[in-house]
């Protein structure tokens, strides 16, 4: 088992063994998911650039891609054929 501190602030690190296991670096993001009997799961993804969503749709109306990316970071499904 492996464990760690919280501190004052409500911060703790990542073990580096978790670190080097998942490659995990500075800016991913560490998603914190409750499943429905309690019980806590972790993820770790790299944080997306508008660079990495770029091209990815086409409108002919204008898209707020900063309000997509927030939406599609809280897990909502997008329906790109309504833009």
């Amino acid at each position: 088992m492996i464990t760690t501190k919280v501190y004052d602030n409500n911060q703790t690190a990542i073990p580096s063994e978790i670190r080097k296991m998942f490659k995990v670096q500075a800016n991913d993001i560490v998603e914190w998911i409750v499943n429905e009997n309690g019980e806590i799961n972790i993820n770790f993804r790299k944080r997306s650039r508008l660079d990495d969503i770029v091209g990815i749709v086409s409108s002919k109306k204008p898209i707020d891609s900063v309000k997509i990316q927030k939406r599609i970071e809280h897990g909502e499904e997008i329906d790109f054929s309504r833009h």
